[in-house]
């Protein structure tokens, strides 16, 4: 069956930046979720000469902040006009990249014609949880609830124990492909292909201007040390696991009319985006249903992607969605991923999102790139994109 082409008037993605990521409790421990934002935000205007006026929207993802509506927050740091609004998105770790597609559906409606979408996560300053008791006082707890306890609602290790065990991956497999993304997040950015898509972010100790999670000693023979986390006789561990990152990332998404008037020669044309629900305990295969799906709607056979950015958050999960895709490996994470890179929970769809922009530098047009993601209580997020020239 032909790949069809992208419909005229879909919604562009003309530029994507992103924060250094940081492990929590690190380089950007003390900078609160807005202040991650703002400078992201700013970065997209002044790179592209869109006006401040023109922004519809600011569409953002964030999983584990305080409330009160980040994006709005974030949208008047970044000295947006008081007119353009703000809308936060919560699909857990899905925010950033269903915040990216909420603002591509919006520019396809005609619900205006430019918007600043992703995400962005301080889990460094992310509040401590509590319910009120009977007699007034507070029990602090660690995460949500994702699913009711009669369908399981598992650790996130925990499900990805469960997926690893049923899909076959063993813990040698997960420990290589974890070291392949240290390895290759490495050479990326001594390389400098981080080097266009990162923002700097000011703090009391100085300019933040790198990614700080890979890890340039790590080998096999040290993740061999690691034991299992989740379960005894496990094969998940903190090796083949990610980190937890504090940063942000976002996108311009504009209309055909809009980008010709930035002048912007090439873009990512949205060809669609499918999320699905599936098992909580198995939440990690969310990402390779949904993407199924797209691809069948699309009538594009997976191995027409040209690139591919998932979301590393277990080597056994990752390899499990590959699996059963399909999937080339070469073609997914080229320059490393969440397992080096680290986690931002609600940021990191977006920074796929970001990742793929920066890829497609060097694709020929008509390109189809694929960003995917699974969540907490047991979603899949996956979209399609194109690239283009106008």
């Amino acid at each position: 069956m032909p790949v069809p082409s992208t419909e005229p008037g879909a919604p562009l993605l003309l530029l994507g930046r992103r924060t250094p990521l940081a492990r929590a409790g690190t380089a950007l421990a003390g900078v609160p979720v807005h202040r991650l934002l703002a400078p992201v935000l700013d970065a997209l205007l002044e790179e592209t000469g869109l006006a401040p006026e023109q922004v519809a929207d600011v569409v953002v993802g964030n999983a584990v902040g305080a409330g009160g509506n980040p994006a709005r927050l974030a949208a008047l740091e970044a000295g947006l006009p008081q007119s353009v609004p703000g809308l936060t998105v919560d699909r857990q770790c899905g925010s950033g990249l269903d915040a990216v597609v909420l603002a591509c559906h919006l520019a396809r409606a005609g619900a205006g014609r430019a918007f600043l979408a992703g995400g962005a996560e301080s889990i460094s300053t992310a509040p401590l949880r509590g319910r009120r008791q009977e007699d007034g006082g507070v029990a602090f707890y660690r995460r949500a609830q994702f699913a009711p306890e009669h369908l399981g609602d598992p650790d996130m290790g925990e499900a990805a124990e469960t997926v690893a065990r049923e899909h076959g991956i063993g813990r040698e497999r997960q420990d290589a492909f974890a070291l392949r993304s240290h390895r290759r997040a490495l050479a990326a950015a001594a390389a400098g292909a981080f080097a266009g898509e990162l923002v700097p972010v000011r703090t009391p100790r100085g300019a933040v201007t790198a990614d700080n999670g890979p890890r340039p000693r790590l080998d096999a023979a040290l993740l061999a040390r690691f034991p299992p986390v989740f379960a005894a006789g496990g094969t998940v561990t903190a090796g083949n696991s990610c980190g937890d990152a504090d940063g942000a990332a976002a996108v311009l998404v504009a209309d055909p009319a809009a980008a010709r008037e930035l002048g912007t020669a090439t873009a990512l044309a949205f060809r669609g985006a499918a999320t699905v629900g599936v098992d909580p305990a198995r939440l990690g295969l969310g990402a390779a249903v949904a993407a199924r799906r797209l691809l069948a709607e699309q009538a594009v056979p997976v191995r027409a992607l040209a690139a591919a950015e998932f979301n590393e958050a277990f080597a056994g999960q990752v390899l499990a969605c590959t699996d059963l895709l399909g999937l080339d490996e070469e073609v997914l994470n080229a320059e490393g991923g969440a397992l080096a890179l680290g986690h931002a929970y609600g940021a990191s769809g977006a920074v796929s999102v970001v990742r793929l922009l920066a890829r497609a530098r060097e694709l020929p047009e008509g390109s189809l790139l694929l960003a995917m993601i699974s969540s907490a209580g047991g979603i899949g997020t996956a979209a399609l994109f194109e690239k283009v020239a106008l």
